[in-house]
């Protein structure tokens, strides 16, 4: 009868079947710790009137959270968000924001940068309720539209579907993808930016029969510049339609059009989360349906601190004076969606995340609790492996992974294309790596809450110099050299400074 012998080291439980020369580790769980992964967790909006004191105007270095601690908003956010103008990007033809390093957007992309955030964008066209979103070069260039009164000035807009302007936007979002195609610097791209606000709705046209047309223009436009960025489309029953109300019935393109977005490798977002006469049956039944095949980022809808009256939401379970009831309706119908990525926006809105008590538990914030439950969360739950072999054979390894999180780690999607993938390493007495094998069976896509995901693995040590290592495991980037890149969620006390969890000795002979 074969004897299991158990004992704590470090915080790590190790049990070791000595008959069979296996052992088995099981890596204490972080629930708390912020995990910088792609496409997953917090997104920070910055401002589009940024200037030089913009951390300081905000609060954002010193917010007040729960308990009255006070907090560092860039601590807990992954993504710098850009929602801005194109004017802004390119005010003059040819003239790009990003040749001039003292430009306004450079000096703000170089702040968030600086605070370990990636970058995201959306670019608006459509200058209702803001202004001259469309550089005015393409009005004088012969693009036809439209003028909107602001303030004591009007704003030029041009229709969607004019042929200089779409000859000018298309030089424009070339020479944006040539400098910002680029997955290791930019999250993801908001990747239509039509309509009032950039959200798909309202449409201009010179002719509305070209909605189909204008749709599969911009897209086609994004996906063949932006090939390395995931890209993402705001989800609704009226995208890209005319109606100057911005909605109403479901329009029976708006699915077809979509799904061809998706098609063209395009992930969901939607703007209006925990507005139920906005977000209503028809976008949660279309989220649901693509749930664990696409990301899904969320923006709040009602602004709490502003113009927007909450408190008159159809659902009527929110309360004049009490932006918390937003903030607990939008948790709600995150995880119900299971979006990958919640945003964090300006002024009050912010604030009352951080300031909205996790109900289960009053001492954490709203927004430590979307840490913990939120986005994806993945760890090893047990490794079992020889602990010795001989060289030239393999090491047998079983490996399970779980994921905490409601979402998922995207490595389907066609910007990543399995990216990044389990791989074992042999450490040295230095704990230098000196042999890396990933297991290319491993499709981190798959592991979704609930359902632990089991994996038996041959290391191969053809390669591998007889003597005493320790074997390592981590979640690598196989397009930078199999380096550590997703975060686990175990304690940091069992990690290597670069990242891998060490799991114990191996000898080979």
């Amino acid at each position: 009868m074969k004897r299991l012998t158990c004992s704590i080291v470090g915080l790590m439980l190790v049990c070791v079947s000595l008959c069979a020369s296996v052992k088995t580790v099981e890596p204490e769980i972080d629930t708390t710790r912020v995990l910088r992964n792609p496409l997953s967790g917090w997104v920070m909006y910055l401002s589009r009137g940024w200037d030089g004191d913009f951390w300081e105007k905000t609060g954002y270095d010193e917010i007040q959270a729960v308990g009255g601690r006070t907090l560092k908003v860039s601590d807990y956010a992954s993504v710098a968000y850009v929602r801005t103008s194109w004017s802004s990007m390119e005010p003059e033809e040819g003239k790009y924001f990003w040749t001039d390093p003292d430009s306004r957007i450079s000096r703000l992309l170089r702040s968030a940068q600086s605070r370990g955030l990636k970058l995201a964008f959306r670019i608006v066209v459509d200058g209702r309720d803001q202004g001259q979103n469309t550089p005015l070069y393409v009005r004088d260039a012969g693009a036809e539209g439209f003028e909107t009164k602001i303030g004591h000035g009007m704003c030029f807009t041009a229709y969607a579907d004019d042929p200089v302007f779409q000859e000018k936007y298309a030089k424009f979002i070339t020479a944006l993808a040539d400098r910002f195609n680029d997955a290791d610097e930019v999250e993801f791209i908001d990747a239509y930016g039509l309509g009032k606000w950039g959200e798909g709705h309202a449409v201009v046209y010179k002719d509305p029969a070209n909605k189909q047309a204008v749709f599969d223009w911009i897209t086609d436009l994004y996906s063949k510049t932006f090939t390395k960025v995931p890209l993402f489309v705001h989800y609704h029953r009226l995208i890209g339609d005319a109606n100057k109300d911005s909605w109403g019935p479901v329009a029976p393109e708006s699915y077809g059009m979509l799904e061809s977005a998706i098609a063209k490798g395009y992930s969901l977002r939607h703007d209006a989360f925990g507005m139920t006469g906005y977000y209503q049956k028809w976008e949660e039944d279309f989220a649901k349906s693509h749930n664990f095949k696409l990301p899904i980022i969320m923006e709040g809808g009602w602004i709490t601190g502003a113009h927007h009256r909450y408190w008159i939401d159809p659902s009527r379970r929110y309360r004049e004076g009490h932006p918390e009831d937003v903030r607990e309706g939008e948790y709600e119908i995150s995880e119900y969606t299971h979006v990958n990525m919640m945003d964090l926006r300006a002024g009050n809105e912010t604030h009352s995340w951080f300031m909205t008590p996790d109900p289960q538990n009053p001492s954490r914030s709203l927004v430590e609790k979307v840490i913990t439950h939120g986005g994806y969360r993945l760890y090893p739950s047990r490794i079992s492996f020889e602990n010795k072999s001989s060289k030239g054979g393999t090491l047998s390894i079983s490996h399970r992974w779980e994921n905490m999180g409601w979402g998922y780690c995207p490595t389907n999607i066609p910007q990543m294309e399995q990216r990044y993938k389990v791989a074992f390493a042999l450490l040295d007495g230095n704990g230098d790596v000196v042999f890396i094998s990933v297991d290319e069976a491993s499709d981190l896509s798959k592991w979704i809450k609930g359902n632990a995901t089991d994996y038996d693995y041959k290391m191969p040590l053809a390669e591998v110099v007889r003597g005493r290592y320790t074997l390592a495991v981590a979640l690598v980037d196989v397009w930078r050299g199999s380096v550590p890149a997703i975060e686990m969620a175990v304690q940091t006390s069992l990690l290597t400074d670069s990242g891998w969890l060490k799991l114990g000795q191996v000898r080979i002979r």
